[in-house]
């Protein structure tokens, strides 16, 4: 049986490693915006307009799971944390 320590232990880690990768995307966001721009004022075949398009079209058809879907998920695995020992 799990404590009730074990689990805020857990899900206090969860939550500050989901608060690293959400601080690490925008830094990298931040980081790769100039880059994006001199992309988009060297592409003169007109590319990157493509393969925007086809990126779009990838995430409409194979869409993430939404927030609540990914904690529903969570509950029905508790044990996640076990994985590691095997």
């Amino acid at each position: 049986m799990q404590t009730l320590a074990y689990e805020v232990a857990t899900t206090l880690v969860d939550d500050a490693a989901a608060l690293a990768s959400g601080a690490g995307r925008m830094i990298i966001q931040m980081v790769s915006a100039p880059i994006e721009r001199l992309a988009n004022a060297c592409d003169v075949a007109g590319v990157l307009p493509r393969r925007r398009a086809l990126r779009q079209a990838l995430q409409q058809a194979f869409p993430r799971p939404s927030r609540r879907q990914r904690a529903w998920r969570n509950c029905l695995f508790p044990l996640r944390g076990l994985r590691d020992l095997t």
